[in-house]
């Protein structure tokens, strides 16, 4: 239970509390409380860690990325930079799949550095290996606004199974959506603020001005939209585990059809045996009885 669900006591006929009686009514009020919290802030932060891949995660898709625009600054090289971007994706994914760990952040790495690398062969511009990251980044922004519009923000939909907590709270848990709402917002108009930053930089600045600009903002935009996602999630109500609910139906429901086989096959022998007894009584009663005759 929250501490708003909590029913508050009445003082209005009691006397006023003393300084000693609030000291020591306050740890045990604050303490669950604060286990709660904390617990809550603990799940929250394993689930942001799960979904968005953590400091590896990160690392993964900043790398490529910073590896290209390095040697292309030294040797102005499109070839062998979006070679060496790729090479080391495929070989961040590949020690993953050896260590089988979770593929989905690499892949996606994988994928990003690959359409870069193609679209800058295809047009010869080294800038290029940048533009499909950045339409991405746009779209993904629009993504946000626009599913917090229509009463799916985009987070929900991210983080709800990770929280075993599917679509309830879109029903079932109104603080809840209202967290997944705000954090929706806040990614995208900072991914919307990025976009302002690098697309008029595609049009007026080099390409290693480019690529700089780009690594230094991979990791403060995000990381600063992980941080308020956690913290409207944090003071938002705890997810409705949908999953443990459907368990516990299952094993209701399971218990109600042993129940009613134990019941059905008890009135089976409660019926066979009202059956036999007229029977045996009838056997009992035709028999002669063979025994000493007493005299008077």
């Amino acid at each position: 239970m929250t501490s708003y669900d909590r029913p508050t006591t009445d003082r209005s006929a009691t006397d006023r509390p003393t300084a000693d009686a609030s000291a020591a009514d306050a740890p045990a009020a604050s303490g669950p409380d604060a286990a709660q919290d904390a617990d809550g802030r603990a799940v929250t932060e394993k689930a942001l860690f799960d979904a968005f891949g953590g400091i590896r995660g990160t690392a993964e898709t900043v790398l490529p990325g910073l590896l290209f625009v390095a040697i292309f600054t030294v040797n102005k090289d499109l070839h062998f930079s979006a070679i060496a971007a790729l090479a080391v994706s495929l070989v961040l994914t590949a020690v993953r799949l050896v260590r089988r760990d979770t593929v989905k952040h690499a892949f996606s790495g994988v994928f990003g550095v690959a359409f870069g690398v193609v679209f800058a062969m295809m047009t010869g511009n080294a800038k290029d290996f940048y533009l499909p990251g950045m339409i991405y980044t746009f779209g993904l922004a629009v993504a946000y606004i626009l599913t917090t519009i229509v009463g799916f923000p985009l987070i929900g939909l991210m983080l709800g199974p990770v929280f075993k907590e599917n679509l309830s709270w879109r029903t079932r848990n109104p603080g809840r959506k209202k967290a997944y709402a705000k954090a929706s917002w806040a990614w995208g108009l900072i991914l919307l603020a990025k976009c302002a930053i690098l697309f008029p930089l595609y049009w007026w600045a080099d390409t290693a001005q480019l690529g700089w600009v780009l690594v230094a903002l991979k990791i403060p935009p995000f990381l600063l939209a992980v941080w308020l996602t956690w913290v409207f999630l944090t003071k938002a109500p705890p997810p409705i585990d949908v999953f443990a609910e459907m368990e516990a139906a299952e094993e209701r429901e399971k218990a109600e059809r042993e129940a009613a086989e134990r019941r059905h096959t008890g009135d089976e022998v409660l019926d066979g045996v009202a059956d036999g007894v007229p029977q045996d009584m009838a056997a009992q009663t035709a028999e002669p009885r063979h025994g000493p005759r007493h005299r008077r």
